[in-house]
């Protein structure tokens, strides 16, 4: 062979070479192993940080000498969140997240308690302070607590602890509150005002809302550059948010939008979709909260799904894999109960005006996401639909780390079209109990000045961080759920009754007369089938006489949070008694007991889920597919 021909050979080897290192690159990168952790609403109040301007930092904490800056107890039951203990879990979290030796963080919202300056800048030091020792890299998007309107307002809060357990006002200006009989004299800060996007983002520049040298690609949905046009250089001079911005309707103030995408290691897709949407109130100056979600998204943010799908063409083009998040949820959370739940609650009890509808998710998946962890209902969820084109989207629920059950979601890539997700419950927390001595304070001050419906002091006898917030949702459910959103005749029905009655009741085929029907004949029928069906089953009497209506409500509202989780906190025998009773009101045409029988409905979904704790996303045959144990 000649010295040309085999020169020619080696040139052609060479271009063969870099033809397929450069296909394997585009279209086949190594797309196994990608580990996203996903904590959400963590709500962050910094409990340990001072308020500039005045040098407050709360009150001495006798257990640890030093100071607290914390709200009251009572305030926390009767909030949906806490506001002090998920300081310690979000740590504890973020330990956890480096055991795992995972290095990419996804907050979807929520991170904050209100965008206040300090609550902020506070998670802001965490954030770097975990990236900085142990190599975190952080994605941040924004929920309706952080900002809680586009361009910031003056606040404050009027429930932080005093030094002898009185209400603390704390105001980011004069006059925004009159301190009220038992308050002390209120405080005054800007570091508690709440702050819009532009302060929010600025100070958490570093965790994803701008581009980084470090990124393999970042864009906006405003960006009109391509993937193989990137340079960091020239993308970092245009991703200021006043290139970033949508107006509601025309003539509008334009609004920042923070959604981007990052590649942050080579071929993985971060979409960070900022689903906020503020409508303008009538006086043109105030804006309405953002807290619905998708369904003002799809009316006045269209934009985003374009954005989405443009995302995907180029993933599929350049071999990456698309993975979205954002605070709000894209798929029905209610597993099929939502029209009950409206008809028996109320189109605005149990947070159904955040149900998305049916469009959303049909959108996002036709636009051809696939994957998407959403938060902000503080529930462990899961959801999947296909369309009517053959598109499937999942909807992964990340549930809060300051409700019940706290957890967060880690997200791996499997070979082919398999993900992995995988649930970590937050059972044990260090410090949690940290402020149990001030809450002790704090309830003696509530007793001593006579307060009505004061909580209840077994909260500070919780054995864990789980068990916690397990009494956190039990007060919540007395002080709060219970008298705003059950009606009143369900809710009567419910509480005067222990389960055994609740059996005898499914029985029951005549008229319910308050006070007296458990003297009648009829009641004494129905009594009498109930010890029937006893007999020919597997429970006795004392499973149902272990629990009340009461108990039957708080499992509900654990179902509802916990999903699949909160099973495990669940007998198996009073579950079976709960079927038992909903099985023979399926049965019932008793006009009476339509509520209880609507109730039991509802229950019944709750129990038939998708999978939730550790489960596998297969997108070949369009399911979810339940690991063998169900949580970490």
């Amino acid at each position: 062979m000649s010295k040309q021909l085999m020169r020619l050979n080696k040139h052609f080897s060479i271009i063969l070479l870099l033809i397929f290192l450069s296909c394997k690159k585009e279209n086949h990168p190594n797309q196994e192993n990608f580990r996203i952790a996903f904590i959400s609403d963590v709500h962050l109040l910094d409990v340990r940080g001072t308020l500039e301007g005045i040098g407050y930092s709360g009150i001495d904490n006798p257990k640890t000498g030093e100071k607290a800056l914390i709200r009251t107890m009572e305030a926390q039951l009767h909030s949906t969140r806490l506001f002090n203990e998920n300081y310690f879990a979000f740590k504890e979290a973020l330990d956890d997240v480096v055991k795992r030796g995972i290095k990419l963080v996804a907050l979807p919202g929520d991170f904050s308690d209100d965008g206040q300056p300090i609550n902020v800048r506070g998670l802001n030091k965490i954030l770097n302070e975990y990236t900085k020792k142990h190599g975190i890299t952080f994605f941040i998007t924004t929920g309706n607590h952080d900002p809680t309107s586009p361009f910031g307002e003056e606040a404050g809060k009027k429930d932080f602890m005093g030094p002898q357990g009185q209400r603390q006002p704390i105001m980011s200006s004069e006059g925004l509150h009159k301190p009220q009989s038992g308050e002390l004299p209120v405080l005054i800060s800007e570091d508690i005002k709440e702050m819009g996007y532009e302060e929010i983002v600025n100070e958490l520049s570093q965790h994803g809302f701008f581009p980084m040298e470090s990124y393999t690609y970042w864009e906006t949905p405003f960006s009109k550059y391509s993937y193989d046009t990137y340079s960091f250089s020239e993308i970092k001079k245009n991703s200021s948010l006043e290139n970033r911005t949508y107006q509601i309707t025309e003539g509008s103030t334009p609004q920042p939008d923070v959604s981007y995408l990052v590649e942050p290691v080579e071929g993985l897709w971060l979409v960070a979709i900022d689903a906020n949407v503020y409508v303008p109130k009538e006086d043109g100056l105030h804006f309405h909260g953002a807290s619905i979600g998708y369904n003002q998204v799809i009316e006045y943010k269209k934009h985003l799904v374009d954005w989405v799908a443009r995302i995907v063409q180029k993933a599929k083009k350049h071999g990456k894999e698309v993975v979205a998040f954002s605070h709000y949820p894209m798929i029905d959370f209610n597993d099929g109960a939502s029209s009950t739940m409206k008809q028996l609650f109320g189109d605005r009890a149990l947070q159904a005006h955040r149900i998305p509808k049916k469009e959303v998710a049909q959108l996002f998946a036709d636009a051809g996401l696939q994957i998407h962890i959403g938060g902000h209902m503080h529930i462990n969820d899961s959801g999947i639909i296909t369309t009517e084109k053959g598109n499937t989207l999942a909807n992964i629920q990340a549930p809060s780390l300051a409700a019940y059950q706290p957890a967060y979601k880690i997200l791996e890539k499997k070979t082919g079209p398999f993900w992995d997700v995988k649930t970590v419950v937050l059972d044990k927390v260090k410090n949690y109990d940290e402020f149990f001595e001030l809450y002790d304070r704090e309830h003696n001050h509530l007793t001593q000045s006579k307060s009505s419906n004061i909580w209840n002091k077994d909260v500070l006898e919780a054995e864990d961080y789980l068990d916690f917030t397990d009494f956190h949702l039990q007060e919540l459910v007395r002080l709060r759920f219970l008298p705003s959103e059950w009606p009143e005749k369900l809710k009567s029905l419910l509480l005067e009754n222990s389960g055994m009655d609740l059996l005898v009741l499914s029985h029951l085929k005549s008229k319910i007369i308050p006070e007296a029907f458990k003297t009648t004949e009829a009641w004494q029928t129905a009594s009498k089938e109930a010890q029937e069906q006893l007999s020919s089953s597997n429970l006795s009497k004392t499973d149902f006489t272990h629990w009340t209506g009461l108990d039957w409500i708080t499992d509900f509202y654990r179902l509802r949070s916990g999903d699949e989780l909160a099973q495990q906190s669940i007998p198996d025998n009073r579950i079976s008694t709960y079927r038992l009773i909903i099985q023979n009101l399926a049965n019932n045409d008793t006009d009476n007991l339509t509520q209880l029988k609507e109730f039991g409905q509802i229950f019944e979904y709750q129990l038939h889920s998708e999978p939730s704790g550790n489960f596998t996303i297969d997108l070949q045959k369009k399911m979810l597919i339940p690991h063998k144990t169900i949580s970490d």
